[in-house]
């Protein structure tokens, strides 16, 4: 038979604080053991996944280093059959005589000039200037002058200096297509990295199709599967992938 023990309201009240406070340290400690198992859990993946990651890292470029390496003695007699200047371009693109399998091999360059770039800018605003006699033409002027504008690393964008060449050719004018050919000349662009694009014909539609060679192009959905509709269930999938 269990004893009945009488509490008086302080007691009571002072029973029922140390019962919250036991529970409250009892969360704590459970909230601190599921961090504990979380940072476990984060240290295994780990150890697993980037190791893989490396390993795929490694795969990939000895691929890629293989297909270049396999693709330049083509590359030498493409030049030497169409005359194409040696770092005059910097994609190739290849397709099979069967039309069925395409590949690009290139670089990506950074625009760069050598220091006879002002010279070329100096002779080319010069010209542009005396072009500006009223405030119609001084307003054409602005907007040529624009395409001498540099970008975040101070360099001419080489994409404007095609567009000047046409304007110098139209102009006829000796200094101005001097000017132009100083800065065509000093054009040295920066190599950075070498990239490779890989694509097949679909037998059935006859649409060329990507080979996706970057690990967040790997995810494409299957033939018969679509993308969810935008509604709840995208947004759950959304909300689950940013926890």
């Amino acid at each position: 038979m269990s004893e009945q023990v009488t509490m008086s309201a302080a007691e009571r009240a002072e029973w029922e604080a140390f019962k919250a406070e036991k529970a409250k340290k009892e969360a704590a400690e459970a909230r601190k053991q599921q961090r504990e198992t979380y940072a476990q859990m984060v240290d295994d993946e780990l150890s697993q996944a980037i190791p893989e990651l490396l390993n795929l890292s490694g795969e990939i470029k000895t691929v890629k280093d293989t297909v270049f390496g396999n693709f330049a003695t083509i590359l030498d007699m493409k030049a030497e059959l169409f005359g194409t200047k040696d770092g005059g371009q910097y994609s190739h693109t290849f397709t099979n005589r069967d039309s069925t399998l395409r590949l690009t091999l290139g670089v990506n360059t950074v625009d760069g000039y050598r220091d006879t770039v002002e010279d070329g800018i100096a002779m080319v605003r010069a010209y542009i200037e005396s072009l500006a006699t009223d405030e119609k033409s001084k307003a054409l002027v602005s907007a040529v002058l624009r395409l001498l504008s540099r970008d975040g690393q101070g360099n001419l964008k080489a994409s404007r200096v095609l567009q000047l060449r046409k304007m110098a050719e139209e102009s006829h004018d000796e200094q101005f297509l001097e000017g132009v050919k100083i800065i065509e000349e000093s054009y040295q662009p920066s190599i950075t990295r070498r990239y490779i694009s890989a694509k097949r014909k679909d037998p059935k539609t006859g649409a060329w199709v990507s080979i996706p060679l970057g690990i967040t192009d790997v995810d494409q959905l299957p033939d018969n599967e679509t993308a969810p509709e935008p509604g709840a269930d995208a947004e759950g999938i959304e909300a689950e992938v940013a926890e």
